[in-house]
């Protein structure tokens, strides 16, 4: 008997995908810089897709983008890397960092100033993951890219239809 590990893509292979490194040695200046990254990537998206991305989902993809990189970047040592990805219908933003320990969500709670991020985050996203990686995780989030989602903080799990 053979053992084997086998990894399956979340989603089938991205109609267009890009990656970037940021270190924390200008924290805001990362984090500006990633969003940047995520707006002109999907400012290119209808070279795959049949039109633009709607402007309230590219606003939520940089909010994505900012916690998860925000979090790389205060709570791991060493640089983090954003991968997007594009599918038809969703952006997959995944985040890697060289720390094993997953993110922890905390409870609600409007006295907390700050530390919000994976709540936002799970809010906003169809799923969140964190997937261990021989140099540390990934972190991964899939945005769902419908226009009849555009209104809607939490829309519904594509995967069970």
């Amino acid at each position: 008997m053979t053992d084997a590990i086998t990894a399956e893509r979340a989603v089938p292979e991205p109609l267009l995908s890009a990656g970037a490194v940021y270190d924390g040695t200008s924290r805001g200046g990362a984090i500006a810089s990633a969003r940047a990254f995520t707006s002109d990537f999907l400012a290119a998206a209808p070279i795959v897709l049949p039109g633009p991305v709607a402007e309230e989902r590219v606003e939520l993809a940089k909010l994505v983008v900012s916690e998860l990189v925000t979090n790389a970047i205060r709570h791991t040592a060493g640089p983090c890397r954003l991968l997007l990805e594009l599918g038809r219908d969703s952006l997959e933003i995944s985040v890697f960092d060289q720390e094993a320990a997953a993110p922890v969500p905390r409870g609600h709670d409007p006295r907390r100033i700050g530390q919000h991020g994976v709540e936002i985050v799970v809010a906003v996203c169809e799923s969140l993951t964190v997937e261990p990686t021989p140099e540390g995780k990934r972190v991964r989030a899939r945005l769902s890219l419908l226009p009849e989602y555009a209104d809607t903080a939490n829309p519904p799990d594509r995967r069970s239809r």
